[in-house]
């Protein structure tokens, strides 16, 4: 299948449902939803409750900038920080798009599956998908950072939407809860 601009926004609307579908259901079935927390309470959680909104609406911002607003010419220029135009930009964005959605499907079920169980290589598991979520994260501002630098005039709002991204993924879930997590 030829990965265009009309296939990433399919793709990325049936995945982003399914990302909110795994967390509606992932708590909903959750026998202790304050477990899916970890060592993450008082304060600390007040603050990842605000950047997850933060976070989706970083996400919004730069989902319709990067598919609602680039031209196709924009798309194939895209490029990592440390890349020339290659032509193949959409494909980096689909590499972001992946990296980012699918792990975040599996993210809160990996969870569960550490809590019900007592294997000693879920940690990992849980760990490497959040890893997973923020390296799809740190592409996107990549992505939005090269863009702007290349003149584009979405690439701001693309690595700003990034950026707001990063604080509850990278900061809040990747650093922060897996830190407090009690892992035994």
């Amino acid at each position: 299948m030829q990965i265009n601009q009309d296939n990433l926004k399919i793709f990325t609307t049936i995945a982003g449902f399914f990302v909110l579908l795994s967390y509606v259901y992932g708590v909903w079935k959750a026998p202790d939803r304050t477990a899916l927390w970890g060592g993450i309470e008082g304060g600390l959680l007040k603050f990842s409750v605000v950047f997850m909104f933060v976070a989706a609406a970083g996400y919004l911002i730069m989902w319709y900038s990067v598919l609602f607003q680039m031209s196709a010419e924009d798309f194939e220029n895209l490029r990592w920080t440390f890349s020339q135009k290659s032509g193949s930009g959409i494909n980096m964005l689909a590499v972001a798009f992946v990296l980012f959605l699918i792990p975040s499907m599996l993210w809160l079920e990996s969870t569960s599956f550490h809590l019900r169980t007592d294997y000693s290589w879920t940690p990992i598991l849980v760990i490497g998908i959040l890893m997973l979520v923020s390296i799809g994260n740190v592409l996107f501002i990549m992505l939005g950072l090269t863009a702007h630098s290349d003149g584009n005039p979405q690439g701001l709002m693309i690595a700003i939407g990034g950026f707001m991204i990063s604080v509850q993924c990278i900061i809040n879930d990747l650093i922060i809860w897996s830190w407090k997590f009690p892992w035994q």
